[in-house]
């Protein structure tokens, strides 16, 4: 019998809003990989996975944090029909 591999979802996990856009940061892992992985929804359901893997679920919020802040929620999410690469 195969192990199913099991979704650990951080407690960091949340909606924000920042000037009127609001998103669900979601930030989790695999029980199998040591990695943190993070994907943003908006409200119309569209989401982008970022490449960008992290050591931490600290590490992932902080990283989030900085680019929502220093770019907008629109830098983490799909832009022109394509995929923001963080």
């Amino acid at each position: 019998m195969e192990k199913q591999t099991r979704i650990e979802m951080s407690d960091l996990s949340r909606r924000v809003t920042i000037e009127g856009m609001m998103v669900d940061v979601q930030i989790f892992r695999f029980d199998d990989e040591p990695d943190w992985v993070i994907v943003v929804a908006n409200e119309s359901g569209r989401t982008n996975r970022w490449d960008e893997v992290f050591a931490s679920d600290t590490a992932a919020m902080a990283a989030f944090q900085i680019v929502a802040q220093e770019e907008g929620l629109a830098a983490c999410l799909c832009q022109g029909g394509e995929l923001a690469v963080h």
